[in-house]
Parts: structure tokens; sequence; C-alpha cells
């Protein structure tokens, strides 16, 4: 399937590892899906989305409230910390990025043993991203298409409707529908 992915779309697929790494996430989500394509500001169907107000920062603000960063932000999260509030109050008396953590080393590994950046490597996707894959492949057959672009892992998010990308585009108050049909005329 992945030979029928345009450059953007299997950038958007490795960007998606990137975000859930950023974020110190276990798996690769649809949220992560979404954050990568928003990461793709050039394309077409990405310009559907910021036009209507929705752009990377605004999704990655809303991942954070709703997942926090990681297993320890989650345990926060649960007894009532407001991250968000200790994220702005932190940069606002030290500057933003604050709390960034600085970036790791590289091991020098050769080979067998070689790890997919700093973290690890291959991060497993959850079963709703594997959907969002799935179903853009079904998307771009359906608009007859010979590949598989970053419009097309848009609609598949849109598609997939339950994950946390679908929540969050709904949540700033777009319309799934209408969405889909612009970035459908994007790609046709």
């Amino acid at each position: 399937m992945f030979e029928r992915f345009t450059i953007g779309a299997r950038q958007v697929v490795v960007a998606a590892q990137e975000a859930a790494r950023e974020l110190r996430h276990e798996r690769v989500g649809t949220e992560h899906m979404l954050l990568a394509i928003l990461g793709r500001t050039d394309d077409p169907a990405v310009v559907v989305l910021t036009e209507a107000g929705l752009d990377r920062e605004a999704v990655l603000r809303a991942v954070r409230r709703l997942l926090g960063e990681g297993d320890q932000a989650q345990a926060l999260a649960s007894i009532g910390v407001d991250l968000d509030a200790v994220r702005a109050a932190v940069e606002s008396a030290f500057g933003k990025g604050a709390l960034d953590a600085p970036p790791e080393e590289e091991p020098k590994r050769r080979g067998w043993f070689r790890t997919g950046g700093a973290g690890g490597g291959h991060i497993p996707f959850t079963a709703r991203a594997k959907k969002v894959l799935e179903l853009s492949l079904r998307e771009s057959l359906r608009l007859k298409s010979g590949e598989i672009a970053v419009g097309h892992l848009l609609l598949g998010v849109l598609r997939e409707g339950e994950g946390l990308g679908a929540r969050v585009i709904a949540d700033h108050g777009l319309d799934a529908a209408a969405v889909r049909r612009a970035v459908e005329a994007t790609l046709t």
C-alpha cells in the first residue's frame, strides 16, 4: 500500500511518529496523524483546515489538553492539575520553551542496533490510526486517484470519525461533511 503514497503522504506518516515521540506518547494515534497533516502547510487539502482557523498549534494545544505528554502528564491531569496553565505560568516567567527537554544525542549505533532517532525506533500505530491509513487508500480508489496524497489521509481521518483527530476537528467547530467536500475538491 505504501508504494502508492506520494512523497508528502509518506512524510506525514513519518511526522506522525515524530509527533507522538515529541509528546512522549507510546502509540501513534489519529491525533498525531492530524498534527502531521497540518505540518504540510503547502498542501491544498491542509489549506482547507487552516483557512477555517485550525492549524497545527491549535491541534497541539488540544492534544496536550486532552492527553497530556506521556504517562506522568496523564497522571497529573487525572488529579486535576491543568498542565496548560502550568506551562503558561512557567513560560511567562522563564520564556517560551522553558519546559522543553534539551535534544538528546543520538547513540552512534550501526546495522541491526540502529534506532529510529532519539527516544527509540518505530512507534506502533493505534488501531484507529491504522484504520485511517486503510481508509485513505479507499478514499483514493473512490476518487479514482492513482496515488494516496495528503488530502486522502485527511479524508481518512474524517471518515474514521471516532478518533481524537476527528474529535479535535469537530471540537474546533468545523463541520466534517463540509471539510470533506472542500478537501475532495482539492483532490479532483
